[in-house]
């Protein structure tokens, strides 16, 4: 099979991390979530623990810029030229350069915008009902439900103004995307096997 990429956005509490590492799997493709991070980092000779502080939101290089100045302070730290979106790019670069060495499987991060001109791109988003989301949220946080309901809120809330910011396309909207599912409907496991059909069938139209 020729490399390909999928890209897999997510509202929170949907199971994409999990869906997205089964079919990485199954497909045997590279999976990056918060590892593409800790490429972003390695190849610019930056500090992996600064990029991990905050994650897919506006304000995330911004506030990458402001643990520069904790960290080393401004007498060893030139903040020159390293602008949020210097910093985006670096996260760009980084997915760009995995993709142009094999077939990967990314997790959000504006992955689909980034590699947009790939010839064989799958997009796909995947949602879930709000109870089933909120059940997750609670179980892995190990919070109550009033709490798991701001955290489903807020983090749906910055992954859309982070992927609208940098992207062309409205977060979460069907036709930003080759395909669209909701994971309650199918559970894990299956909708993982549907997108996998999916993804199949597609790269067989594909160059």
């Amino acid at each position: 099979m020729k490399p390909f990429v999928l890209t897999i956005g997510r509202s929170l509490g949907s199971g994409g991390r999990t869906i997205g590492k089964k079919l990485a799997e199954q497909l045997g493709a590279q999976y990056f979530d918060k590892e593409i991070l800790a490429l972003a980092a390695k190849e610019n000779g930056l500090c992996e623990a600064v990029f991990k502080r905050q994650d897919e939101h506006v304000g995330f290089f911004r506030g990458v810029l402001g643990q520069f100045h904790n960290a080393w302070g401004a007498d060893d730290f030139s903040p020159k030229g390293l602008t949020e979106e210097a910093l985006f790019r670096m996260q760009s670069d980084a997915i760009q350069s995995a993709a142009e060495k094999g077939s990967c499987v990314f997790i959000g991060r504006c992955a689909d915008y980034v590699l947009r001109r790939h010839p064989r791109l799958i997009s796909v988003f995947i949602a879930a009902d709000p109870a089933d989301r909120l059940r997750l949220i609670m179980q892995r946080n190990d919070c109550d439900e009033k709490t798991a309901q701001k955290l489903m809120e807020h983090g749906d809330r910055e992954r859309a103004s982070f992927y609208n910011f940098y992207s062309d396309k409205p977060w979460g909207v069907a036709s930003t995307y080759d395909l669209c599912i909701n994971s309650s409907r199918l559970g894990f496991e299956e909708t993982a096997a549907f997108i996998l059909r999916f993804v199949q069938q597609r790269l067989a139209l594909l160059q």
